[in-house]
């Protein structure tokens, strides 16, 4: 095992700004450590303990069924169900085993049977209350009361893995965000099923080699967006049965498609019969105690990391999902909210001081690496993601480099900035200099993750680029054959943004479904607000099936430029080298891997003959912007040499003269 010395010594050589929290860096690495050492006293291997979803929970085994359950405060516990007439039955009642506070139960094979319904009622000192078992791999709700029970699930026939064996690619990622439950046209909830049949296959055809699944876990509240979760080990039940999942991602992992999740370890939904919110009758058996286990932005509740059980919970679900599931990998939402007691909020992070202090909660660093520690060695494949606005360093760098062990970090600064450009300041004053600072900002020494947009920037209240940019203009002049100078502008820029944010990003790209094509307004789940409306809770695939229609070309343009950029690898290949940048004339060009990327910005003034410092090579344009089949103007020739000139006033000793048309964007190759 690394030395901690020389881990901190690793990071600091990689960020001098570090060198005066080497007593700080040096804590958390020990704390990490220790932490490891708490959970297994050296007895048990880490993978191994991230098992407690093979031990707690419900079991069939071939002497019958055994279920257990942790609940230290519980003074009794009884299975209640349709086996037991949703009554207290001694022949249901667990025993409390030894002191650790669990609970278990053994029942003969015909005491449950496949989608059984079931709760436990579990009494505490002064109360009792129902509970839905907090390893339940299965939870229903039913459609008439609306209240959700746990549901034996054992299937006579179990899912036969196609691809049992498959790895993820080690391209970059780029990433097709989705939501199932929102990927259908029609207005209702989609499923796994039509989105393996229906979906999968635009992923497919797009480029794009990782999907990205949102809502996975089983969440209450639709609206959610599946971000307050209240039964880890199941897949939400409202898109299908889970034998569906596994299908959709073996399809996936058929076509050659890496799936991740979402996993939300951030914090839980409060409510207690469906979730864990007061489970054994506490506030604090998985949460802090107080103000401090109390999410008050979001209303949700936040774990204890500190403590051994809540950990071993938590890594449990992370081996879970590789195990039944065999996704290959997770997004780890609101990282932010996870490293800082103030959870971020109204924060602007502007120093190295903000990532060291007393705010900083460092169970919850020590739980990421353990957790990255089982994702990897379970899976060296598999790729963990940290959402994280706050920029602490170190996230993702392995733990033996002195991080937290993510393979990447989103590069969230990106759409922020691409959002203040569109929404607060005219195109013809957009800051070159700093548009390329804002693109190229990162911490060098990690891989980073980039997209000009997610699901964030789509919910109601906010606006897509492609709608905030056009607006009104999309209802009504998105034929071909009827043109509008707004929906041209904004065409030309969601091309450009899209190819500048992914020809520049650190190690990966990703885009949230429907928005390659500009899909039109926002995303706006069913609620009381609207008259529990699906309208904006669904995809118009229709529109980009519409070869008439505008939406069908800003699609084309994003398969080529995806295909171009995956199959040059480049994104493996060194980071962007900036060429020339100016503020006046709106131009922008870098050089990465050998391939010249151009941009002219400027919403009226074209360029002929514009001198860009570059190799002394031939370079052949292979993409253009203004394409008429993009839905440009046409104003470039396919396929175009370009030779280079001398110029001795750059450091390359050459230039290339080129015509840049005004809000186009030109991608050149070496030419042999």
């Amino acid at each position: 095992m690394t030395d901690i010395t020389t881990m901190v010594d690793h990071l600091i050589a990689a960020d001098p700004y570090l060198k005066s929290h080497r007593e700080d860096l040096t804590r958390r690495l020990d704390h990490i450590r220790h932490m490891h050492e708490r959970l297994t006293e050296g007895r048990v291997d880490l993978l191994d303990l991230a098992s407690g979803h093979e031990h707690f929970g419900l079991h069939r085994t071939g002497k019958g069924w055994t279920f257990r359950e942790w609940a230290p405060a519980a003074t009794a516990i009884y299975l209640v169900g349709d086996f037991s007439g949703w009554k207290e039955d001694a022949a249901f009642a667990l025993t409390r085993t030894g002191d650790s506070g669990q609970w278990a139960i053994d029942l003969p094979l015909g005491a449950l049977h496949h989608q059984d319904l079931f709760r436990l009622r579990i009494h505490w000192p002064g109360g009792a209350g129902d509970r839905i078992p907090a390893y339940a791999r299965r939870v229903v709700q039913d459609p008439r009361t609306l209240i959700f029970n746990a549901q034996v699930w054992a299937p006579d026939t179990p899912y036969v893995w196609r691809c049992p064996d498959f790895r993820r690619s080690k391209r970059p990622p780029l990433i097709y965000e989705v939501h199932v439950g929102m990927a259908q046209e029609a207005e209702k909830i989609g499923t796994w099923a039509e989105f393996t049949e229906n979906v999968l296959p635009r992923i497919v055809r797009s480029g794009y080699n990782t999907i990205q699944l949102m809502a996975v876990q089983e969440h209450p509240y639709y609206g959610s967006f599946g971000y307050h979760v209240s039964n880890f080990f199941a897949a939400s039940s409202r898109f299908g049965p889970p034998e569906d999942l596994m299908a959709l991602i073996d399809a996936a992992h058929a076509q050659g498609l890496a799936v991740i999740m979402d996993l939300v370890h951030s914090h839980a939904v409060s409510n207690t019969v469906e979730g864990l919110g007061a489970f054994d009758g506490t506030q604090y058996q998985y949460f802090h105690q107080g103000p401090r286990g109390r999410h008050h932005a979001w209303d949700s509740r936040c774990f204890d990391y500190g403590k051994p059980e809540v950990v071993h919970f938590l890594l449990s679900n992370c081996r879970y999902w590789l195990d039944a599931f065999h996704v290959d990998g997770f997004r780890f939402d609101g990282i932010t909210s996870m490293l800082y007691t103030h959870h971020g909020l109204e924060r602007a992070f502007t120093g190295y001081d903000d990532y060291f202090n007393e705010t900083v909660d460092e169970d919850a660093l020590a739980y990421l690496a353990l957790a990255n520690e089982v994702i990897h060695r379970l899976r060296p494949d598999a790729v963990t993601v940290a959402e994280d606005i706050s920029g602490m360093p170190g996230l993702a760098l392995p733990v033996e480099s002195g991080g937290v062990g993510f393979d990447y970090r989103f590069a969230m600064g990106v759409p922020d900035h691409w959002i203040r450009l569109t929404k607060d300041t005219p195109d013809e004053n957009w800051p070159m200099g700093h548009l390329w600072y804002e693109l190229t900002n990162r911490r060098q020494e990690e891989q980073t993750i980039s997209y000009t947009e997610s699901h964030d920037q789509a919910l109601v209240g906010d606006k897509t680029l492609m709608f905030r940019m056009a607006d009104a203009a999309m209802y009504r002049h998105m034929a071909l054959d009827d043109p509008d100078l707004g929906v041209e502008r904004a065409m030309a820029l969601h091309k450009m943004i899209r190819l500048i944010t992914l020809a520049t990003a650190g190690s990966g790209y990703l885009n949230f479904m429907g928005n390659e094509f500009g899909h039109p307004e926002w995303i706006d789940f069913p609620r009381e607000g609207n008259n529990w409306s699906y309208a904006y809770a669904r995809r118009q695939w229709c529109l980009v099936d519409d070869p008439q229609l505008k939406y069908y070309l800003l699609a084309r343009f994003d398969r080529q430029m995806i295909r171009l950029i995956d199959t040059a690898e480049l994104l493996a290949k060194g980071a962007p080298s900036l060429l020339w940048e100016h503020d006046h004339d709106k131009i922008i060009a870098f050089l990465r891997a050998g391939w010249i990327f151009a941009f002219n910005f400027h919403p009226t003034q074209s360029f002929a003959g514009y001198g860009i410092p570059a190799p002394a090579e031939r370079f052949r344009m292979v993409l253009d912007t203004d394409d008429r089949q993009f839905g440009g103007h046409g104003r470039l020739v396919a396929g175009q040499v370009h030779h280079p000139h001398q110029a001795e006033d750059n450091p390359w000793g050459s230039q290339l003269q080129l015509y840049l048309p005004c809000r186009t964007a030109l991608v050149l190759k070496h030419a042999i």
